[in-house]
């Protein structure tokens, strides 16, 4: 079974290079991935976080947007307790009016951020609490149906910027189906409740004005690479970054800034490596066709009606590769 393949681009900086290099592989990838023929890219709001350049979501978007023809781009996704709905609702109308028709807006409610950037963003500790009334609200602006009297978002109103509900929980789950909206699945760092979640969503959903039946996106780590041994290699280099943001999460000191690759392998020994490869559950690394065989049958095993895609390669050269030979493996590419 072939499903249309998106990406999410965690906008990466990577060792030794700066945000604007970041925003110019975006730009890379967004380009490949419109002439391989996947559906979308996503960016994440993410803050304080040194190795991720995308926190001006809408920014990033528009930026894209401006060197791409066709494909579809959105936020996967916008962490709305940080912001007012009628915030989200101008910029993203204002994005669909410079692209029409090729807009998404994904919406969650973690803080993607810690306390004291919480504070920082002059968040409310309990905002989350009526992320689903702030959904409703939003999704109001952008319909032309205010629920504020005399408030419209300009622009936004009618725009319909279609809305997708992300989650790694029950929570966001039974909120999709309930809303009658497409639901992403975290799956690519958080697959614990992936199953659960799904048959959760499918069987309480209800029709809605922008979706009769339900759509489940999965996201899923890939790592293609020409030979095995390649993609293994970079795997292994995605588990020592990994493990090294987990240990410098607990231990904020200068002397964790520069871990070797020996250094991490050591932490990879003891219990951050099972937290890591637990998050890295979901991964296909190895040639195009190792690629293939893992996909369809994660896409059996789920159902899922998109899979949106990770890739992590540490360079932005490999990253192009792996979005080309897993494009190619599904059939993405038209033939």
């Amino acid at each position: 079974m072939r499903v249309p393949l998106s990406i999410l681009d965690l906008a990466p900086i990577s060792p030794g290079q700066t945000a604007t290099d970041s925003f110019a592989n975006s730009v890379a990838l967004a380009q490949q991935a419109e002439e391989l023929g996947y559906r979308r890219v996503w960016y994440a709001e993410h803050h304080n976080m040194a190795s991720i350049a995308s926190s001006a979501t809408s920014v990033v978007i528009a930026h894209v947007g401006a060197q791409t023809r066709t494909i579809r781009l959105g936020a996967g996704g916008i962490m709305l307790p940080n912001h007012a709905p009628l915030l989200i609702a101008e910029q993203f109308g204002t994005l669909a009016a410079m692209y029409p028709d090729r807009i998404d807006l994904g919406l969650g409610r973690a803080p993607g951020s810690d306390q004291n950037t919480m504070y920082a963003l002059r968040r409310d500790p309990g905002s989350a609490d009526s992320f689903p009334q702030d959904v409703v609200e939003l999704q109001g602006y952008l319909t032309g149906n205010t629920r504020v009297a005399g408030v419209d978002a300009v622009p936004g109103k009618g725009s319909n910027v279609p809305l997708y509900i992300l989650g790694s929980s029950l929570f966001g789950a039974s909120l999709a189906a309930a809303l009658g909206l497409p639901y992403a699945f975290a799956s690519h760092f958080a697959p614990a409740a992936l199953e659960e979640a799904l048959a959760l969503y499918r069987r309480e959903f209800r029709p809605s004005a922008q979706l009769e039946q339900p759509y489940a996106i999965a996201g899923v780590n890939v790592v293609a690479a020409d030979s095995e041994g390649d993609a293994r290699g970079q795997f292994q280099q995605i588990r020592r970054v990994r493990a090294i943001s987990l240990y410098k999460r607990g231990f904020r000191s200068r002397e964790t800034e520069d871990l070797t690759d020996e250094q991490a392998d050591q932490l990879l020994a003891g219990g951050i490596g099972t937290h890591v490869d637990q998050m890295l559950t979901y991964t296909a690394a190895g040639t195009a066709a190792q690629v293939r065989d893992y996909l369809d049958g994660f896409i059996s095993r789920t159902g899922a009606d998109e899979l949106i895609i990770t890739h992590q390669a540490p360079v932005i050269e490999a990253r192009l590769r792996s979005v080309t030979l897993a494009a190619e493996a599904m059939q993405a590419v038209p033939a």
